[in-house]
């Protein structure tokens, strides 16, 4: 069959290679491959600046957002030939850490976790792929193509939910929140924001009519440019950091107000130094009870979560985040960046 492999640590080492058909063990389901979306990670596992092979291999199968049809299950099993599923990316690690024996892998304490995908575990980037039944998440069939969004929608769940849980310590009834970044995970931030009743605020860097379009169908406001101004004019109760720039996170650590949630889902390459009064800023969080949470993958609950806001969102503007498919005869052309992408998926029937 053909996958979409990388040599981890070889530089634009993507390839379509063929592979050996998967067979499934006694609780696993097999699955023909649909589709699977391309991120930031997808991009850096071809740059060889990460990833790991399976153990013995020197190719790694990528592809961690996944969207399969079932073709076979085991007998006794809860899913049914034809589900529309999604894979969950991560594993728990086998020692297994306290986090990781208690289902929350997301959490893993020692580092030892494996990913689909991405590291020692094949993805989901072949015709046809296998997945053991607990670790896959059956989804509405109205969802269609727009089911591939799943794995960057559970990872803003789990932001949610972490936002909720630490704001929940007291008191809490946000009403406004302000999203930095409209990529992909700032637009599914978005969206889940307007699913729990609040006011998004969506901070762009530069003009994109497409991403404000979604953002104004949402009901929420789209901004350029200026966080300083934003974040003052707001007083957001909530920040979502997507860009993980250091100016930006200097912006955010400037603006803070009382028992205000930031939550970090974004990560950048070292930049130079930023200049910050951290013991002024230090004494604002103290005195204003603010609480700054980094949110990082996601676990089986937070997936079942993401499943149900893609359920209840609207067909079209979920349809409207990808803004390109590329067939897996030209899957390369998919790590190119084009004017107006938000997610681009690659179909791997085609």
């Amino acid at each position: 069959m053909r996958a979409l492999s990388v040599e981890p640590g070889t530089a634009d080492s993507l390839a379509v290679t063929e592979a050996a058909l998967p067979e499934p063990e006694a609780d696993e389901l097999l699955v023909t491959g649909l589709a699977i979306g391309v991120c930031g990670t997808d991009r850096e596992l071809n740059g060889g600046q990460y990833g790991w092979a399976p153990p013995g291999q020197e190719r790694l199968i990528i592809g961690h957002e996944s969207l399969g049809r079932v073709e076979a299950v085991p007998d006794g099993s809860d899913f049914a030939v034809g589900d529309l599923i999604a894979g969950v990316v991560r594993r728990p690690d086998p020692v297994p850490c306290p986090a990781c024996a208690h289902g929350e892998f997301d959490m893993c304490r020692n580092g030892e976790y494996t990913e689909r995908g991405i590291k020692e575990l094949n993805g989901f980037g072949s015709e046809q792929w296998v997945v053991k039944q607990d670790f896959a998440i059956r989804l509405d069939p109205a969802l269609g193509q727009t089911g591939v969004l799943m794995e960057p929608t559970s990872v803003v769940a789990k932001a949610w939910d972490e936002v909720f849980k630490v704001g929940g310590r007291a008191f809490f009834d946000p009403q406004t929140a302000v999203i930095i970044g409209g990529g992909t995970i700032g637009l599914l931030t978005a969206l889940l924001g307007r699913q729990r009743g609040l006011e998004v605020h969506v901070i762009n860097s530069s003009q994109k009519p497409n991403k404000e379009k979604l953002v104004r169908e949402l009901g929420g406001q789209f901004h350029v440019g200026d966080l300083p101004q934003v974040l003052a004019e707001v007083q957001p109760d909530i920040v979502l950091d997507t860009t993980g720039d250091s100016r930006t996170l200097a912006d955010i650590l400037e603006a803070v107000t009382p028992y205000q949630v930031v939550c970090l889902l974004g990560m950048h390459d070292p930049q130079g130094a930023t200049e910050l009064d951290l013991a002024t800023i230090g004494k604002q969080i103290v005195l204003d009870n603010v609480a700054i949470v980094g949110s990082v993958n996601a676990n089986v609950e937070h997936w079942r979560q993401a499943a149900e806001a893609l359920a209840a969102a609207d067909p079209q503007w979920l349809s409207a985040l990808i803004t390109r498919t590329v067939p897996l005869t030209r899957a390369l052309d998919a790590f190119d960046h084009e004017p107006g992408d938000i997610k681009v998926v690659i179909d791997l029937q085609s």
